[in-house]
């Protein structure tokens, strides 16, 4: 029984034993959870998995062992899962798709709350209704440059809301670098200073002061010289950054050899009014971000690391944020964010001749002052070089 998903696992770099197989079969035998997919993932991960490091190695593993896992909605309204069952893709011609009409943000969010009032059954195609396919701007599957995806997967990336309940991962910091490029190129930021106890030979000191003493042996110590850069960064995870990981994790590497003094936390899309330092527990240890500006004074580093890529709703519009309703707009806390850090950089993994195609990256480069980066050696080195000043 599931040997072949104890096998599946380890071949996915799992570090699962025998005995904690063995644990697994008791507690299904003893029927400690409901016969359902998604309390069996949340047994066995219990179960398998000993450091949370190891998460998102599990979570692929899962998904490809049992595929088409249903994706948890949040509290509300329900919506049956057979409603959100891909049932074709509509093909649109670019006259087609340029006909469609973006609502507004706050038509939007209207007539939303009036598709959950009045729909009562399952609806694919068309240009209504909650469902798949077809050009309506609510569900998913299909076409409409402002929507609000509800399940399944992005195709298009253009929703402004997504209601579900979305899954992050970490960046893995002990990945490997292909090259040593972008760990000279952070090496530039790095300012020596001399602080603490005296824990080094001053050789030149030494020799002086003994030549000094008609030479006694007069021995001179130093502080241990170290690293004194402190660098807070700041990392978009999920979504449009999918395409990015590879990329953001040899940062996220040669950034964890480089900085001893180094601070990181995550945000989506735009930073509001929280952060998270762990994506595995982000709903329930939300750090706001009011406590991070109080923290940590004007000496540090700010580096912002995503592709800037969103609705500009998420920066300019209260409640904008795909994912919930924020208080105050994505720029307000920007602003916060460059106001309260006067050396502060964006690096973006996107190539920049993408750029000038993004409205939101043009609206992030002038909050930011146009000190945004592509995460390329030249890059990181014009952005170190500004951080150094």
């Amino acid at each position: 029984m599931l040997i072949d998903f104890f096998t599946h696992l380890r071949d996915h770099q799992v570090p699962v034993t025998v005995r904690e197989y063995l644990t697994l079969l008791e507690a299904l035998q003893r029927n400690v959870i409901p016969p359902s997919l998604d309390d069996f993932y949340y047994l066995a991960r219990l179960v398998l998995v000993k450091d949370e490091s190891h998460f998102d190695r599990f979570d692929k593993a899962f998904g490809s062992y049992y595929k088409g896992i249903e994706a948890a909605l949040p509290p509300g309204k329900e919506i049956p899962v057979d409603w959100l069952l891909k049932t074709f893709e509509a093909n649109l011609t670019p006259e087609q798709k340029a006909a469609i009409e973006k609502l507004g943000w706050d038509k939007l969010m209207e007539e939303f709350k009036k598709r959950l009032d009045e729909q009562t059954g399952r609806h694919a195609g068309g240009s209504k209704w909650i469902g798949t396919g077809g050009t309506s701007p609510f569900g998913h599957g299909g076409y409409h440059p402002e929507g609000i995806r509800v399940g399944g997967e992005s195709r298009n990336r253009s929703a402004v809301k997504v209601w579900e309940e979305r899954q992050f991962r970490d960046y893995d910091d002990s990945v490997e670098l292909g090259t040593r490029n972008l760990k000279v190129a952070l090496r530039r930021l790095r300012r020596f200073a001399r602080e603490g106890a005296e824990l080094e030979l001053d050789l030149d000191d030494t020799i002086a002061h003994t030549a000094r003493n008609a030479g006694h042996l007069d021995i001179r110590m130093v502080p241990e010289r170290h690293n004194a850069v402190k660098v807070l960064m700041l990392l978009d995870v999920g979504g449009s950054m999918d395409d990015h990981v590879a990329r953001v994790e040899e940062l996220f590497s040669a950034a964890r050899s480089e900085f001893k003094n180094l601070e990181v936390y995550y945000f989506h899309n735009c930073v509001y009014d929280h952060l998270w330092r762990s994506n595995q527990r982000r709903q329930a240890n939300k750090i706001p971000t009011l406590d991070v500006l109080h923290r940590y004074n004007a000496d540090w580093r700010l580096i912002l690391v995503g592709d800037a890529t969103m609705s500009p709703y998420e920066i300019v519009q209260p409640g904008g944020s795909v994912e919930y309703h924020n208080a105050e707009a994505g720029a307000v806390w920007l602003q916060r964010l460059t106001g309260s850090f006067p050396h502060h950089v964006w690096l973006n993994p996107e190539p920049e001749g993408l750029w000038t195609y993004r409205q939101s990256v043009g609206m992030i480069r002038d909050i930011m002052h146009q000190r945004m980066y592509p995460v390329t050696v030249a890059g990181l080195e014009q952005a170190m070089h500004l951080l150094s000043k």
